[in-house]
C-alpha cells in the first residue's frame, strides 16, 4: 500500500507565495513506480479540479488560471512532487490534495492514489 503525504499549506495575504510538497511512501519492502503525479484542489461548493501535473519524464500541464504563476515539479529518486505557487489570489483558497498513478511490483496496472489534502487560504 502506498500512502501520499503533503505539506505547505497555511495561510497568506494576496500577492503571496506558498510551496506544497507531497511524498509517496510504501510499507517496508515494498516496491512501486510512479507514473502521473499531479495536484487538484477543491474549494467549498465547487468541484475538484486539476490544477498542475506532471508526467515521469518532466511534462508538465496547468488550469489556464495558474498559468504563470505555478509551478509543478518532482523528483523521482525521492518519490516527491512540489508545487511552487507565487502571485497567489483569494481565489486559489481551497484545498488542495496530490495525486500519483502507481502501480506496484511488477504489475502493469496502475491505481490512483490521494493524498488527505492540504488547506491553502488566501486572504484579500
Amino acid at each position: 500500500q502506498v500512502q501520499l503525504e503533503e505539506s505547505g499549506g497555511g495561510l497568506v495575504q494576496a500577492g503571496g507565495s506558498l510551496r506544497l510538497s507531497c511524498a509517496a511512501s510504501g510499507s517496508s519492502g515494498s516496491v512501486f513506480s510512479i507514473n502521473n503525479m499531479a495536484w487538484y484542489r477543491q474549494a467549498p461548493g465547487k468541484q475538484r479540479e486539476s490544477v498542475a501535473t506532471i508526467t515521469r519524464i518532466g511534462s508538465t500541464n496547468y488550469e489556464d488560471s495558474v498559468k504563470g504563476r505555478f509551478t509543478i515539479s518532482r523528483d523521482n529518486s525521492r518519490n516527491t512532487v512540489s508545487l511552487q505557487m507565487n502571485s497567489l489570489k483569494p481565489e486559489d483558497t481551497a484545498v488542495y490534495y496530490c495525486y500519483a498513478l502507481i502501480s506496484s511490483g511488477h504489475s502493469p496496472y496502475q491505481y490512483p492514489y490521494w493524498g488527505q489534502g492540504t488547506q491553502v487560504t488566501v486572504s484579500s
